[in-house]
């Protein structure tokens, strides 16, 4: 298998590129800020052709180049529902808190092609398996996306911004609340396998095992504590 990750963008936001290998078909994983160039290049440099892009929610730092690159490469883009007006009206989806110039600088909108997510759902796309589970807590409609272990590859998680190394994602947002992203980490989290490894919207890769063991949020679940965040643990990661 291979996945190409980078940081995009004045968020450093994960866009991943998901291919069974080199030379094949893809899966592209929040196209965010400034994102589109990076895509391309790691396009050509593996010799790839997109089928779909997957979004695990719909703030801007995850979706401003959902546009662009749906629309260079004909593709649909995956959304879950409750998210889906984030595109094409992203500050109400952030209480206006980003600023109208950085916005003037971003082409919003939906592409021509937008598919809607349930949870629960089974994708095969570019003949790799991904299993949907709507995770709420940072947004309404945030999801997560699991891939099931290959022969020796262990199982991997793309959590977006449900669970970070060593934190979780912001709850103070439009549509954000931290009692809905606790139970988003007890239910979708928890019962993955320590081996599977975590690739989140924001930060380096981590693993389920790493998490449960260090990170206090998924500690405190874990625990039945569900202590509030500043209750004896750090706040949780400022991105967007």
């Amino acid at each position: 298998m291979l996945i190409a990750g980078f940081p995009a963008g004045a968020w450093g936001t994960n866009c991943y590129v998901v291919a069974p290998a080199a030379g094949e078909e893809c899966v592209i994983i929040d196209p965010g800020h400034q994102a589109a160039r990076g895509v391309e290049e790691t396009l050509r440099k593996h010799r790839l052709k997109p089928v779909a892009v997957v979004l695990t929610h719909g703030h801007i730092d995850h979706v401003a180049s959902v546009v662009p690159v749906c629309g260079a490469h004909g593709v649909p883009a995956w959304i879950h529902p409750e998210d889906r007006y984030m595109m094409s009206d992203p500050e109400k989806a952030l209480g206006r808190s980003i600023g109208m110039p950085l916005m003037g600088e971003l082409t919003v909108g939906e592409p021509d092609d937008v598919r809607e997510l349930a949870d629960g759902a089974a994708l095969k796309l570019a003949g790799m398996d991904f299993s949907v589970a709507h995770a709420p807590g940072h947004t309404k409609g945030s999801v997560t996306f699991r891939m099931p272990e290959l022969a020796d590859i262990p199982p991997v998680f793309f959590s977006g911004d449900l669970l970070f190394a060593g934190s979780i994602g912001r709850t103070d947002l439009p549509g954000g609340s931290h009692a809905e992203m606790l139970e988003s980490l007890a239910r979708v989290c928890l019962p993955l396998d320590d081996s599977t490894v975590v690739l989140s919207g924001h930060g380096p890769q981590t693993t389920i095992g790493r998490e449960r063991a260090t990170n206090p949020y998924l500690r405190e679940v874990a625990a039945g504590l569900a202590a509030g965040p500043h209750e004896g643990a750090p706040a949780p990661r400022r991105g967007m």
